[in-house]
């Protein structure tokens, strides 16, 4: 009982240090990574770290991929101006 409460207060100490944007995939990641290492092996304090920091990473990667699909396109109108110079 007491290893699953240390988890989940290394957890939010881990998201408290990150900043807003890390800390949603930090508490999502330590949550699974706790659980997951306590079945395999009641590990459950480094599957909880394992977890937020790939959490962290997967949230900054999407919010990568949102500020990407936000920006304009540079190329759009380059192919058909290229296409109607009548080469």
């Amino acid at each position: 009982m007491m290893r699953p409460l240390i988890a989940l207060t290394a957890a939010l100490v881990l998201a408290a240090a990150s900043g807003p944007a890390d800390a949603k995939g930090c508490l999502k990641g330590a949550v699974v990574g706790g659980v997951a290492g306590h079945y395999a092996g009641h590990h459950g304090l480094l599957g909880a770290a394992a977890g937020c920091l790939y959490g962290r990473h997967r949230a900054k990667e999407q919010e990568q991929q949102q500020e990407r699909q936000q920006q304009p396109h540079e190329h759009q109108g380059r192919a058909t101006d290229i296409g109607q110079t009548g080469m």
